[in-house]
């Protein structure tokens, strides 16, 4: 008896794990089609259209748009990159993949793309992407997922064609197209407070942005940041919306409009929209 319910307890494990091996392998072959659950998705960007994101994914989608427009590309090519990450990652930096595949794009190691740590900095994975897609005669009038396919080089080269809209959506609202088009709901533990997280901000935006002295600090739970023009503006302030969650934003103004952690979204703040543009940020204070 007992030898057979051991037998029966091992068959029942066995079962398990091939279960779990079966999940696996369809979340790996499916990928980014997999949608999470509604209530996961703390983003909603609309820009001619609407996507939702989590808090991950679109501090992610705001960095490799900013790194594209840093490098001084076309919006198309911040629409490549932005369904390429889709696709290959679900927006998310990822420890590993297929092989030796991390990060955003799973770029490989050993294809030449840079160590696993490099490839893990989203900075530096978007960087690569886009450098490689540069190199891609006439990709401007390819489509998105020729595009891509030419500097990934997937088993399945047609799948990025399916994110093409909602990189678009992304695309035209990251890089400043629209307005207040960027909301997004942070919780009641944000991962940094105060000075900690002015200084983050001001940091990250010279990484992503090259606005290195531009951030003019206001005490110690915020800053103004000077913006050339209203589509720079926007730009600013979607990517500090974006990073609210992981960089404990609680308020951000442009213009006549603020957005607030408490409500999630933009509204009317008075002022002058035809005044000197100025982005105003604050940080939770620190607790």
């Amino acid at each position: 008896m007992w030898v057979r319910t051991r037998a029966v307890v091992a068959g029942g494990v066995v079962l398990v794990l091939l279960a779990v091996v079966g999940v696996l392998l369809v979340v790996r072959r499916l990928g980014s089609d997999l949608r999470l659950p509604l209530a996961s998705r703390t983003c909603t960007v609309q820009a001619d259209g609407r996507v939702e994101l989590d808090a991950d994914q679109m501090a992610n989608a705001a960095t490799i748009a900013a790194i594209g427009a840093k490098r001084g590309m076309p919006e198309r090519a911040v629409v490549v990159a932005l369904a390429t990450a889709y696709q290959e990652s679900g927006l998310r930096n990822l420890a590993s993949g297929d092989r030796d595949s991390v990060g955003l794009f799973q770029q490989r190691p050993s294809q030449g793309w840079g160590t696993p740590e490099k490839i893990r900095d989203p900075r530096y994975a978007a960087d690569r992407f886009y450098a490689a897609l540069k190199k891609v005669r006439g990709w401007e009038r390819m489509r998105v997922t020729d595009a891509a396919q030419r500097v990934q080089r997937s088993a399945f080269p047609e799948a990025y064609q399916k994110w093409a809209d909602e990189s678009a959506v992304l695309s035209r609202a990251l890089l400043g197209d629209a307005t207040g088009a960027v909301a997004c709901t942070v919780g009641r533990t944000p991962v940094m407070r105060g000075e900690a997280a002015a200084a983050a901000l001001t940091r990250n935006l010279a990484l992503d942005w090259g606005l290195a002295s531009s951030a003019v600090p206001v005490e110690v739970t915020g800053f103004t940041l000077a913006a050339t023009d209203q589509r720079n503006g926007w730009r600013y302030a979607h990517w500090l919306v974006s990073h609210a969650q992981d960089h404990g934003v609680k308020r951000v103004r442009f213009g006549d409009l603020e957005w607030t952690a408490r409500d999630g979204t933009w509204s009317a703040a008075g002022g002058d929209p035809q005044a000197s543009p100025q982005v105003v940020a604050e940080v939770f204070a620190a607790s």
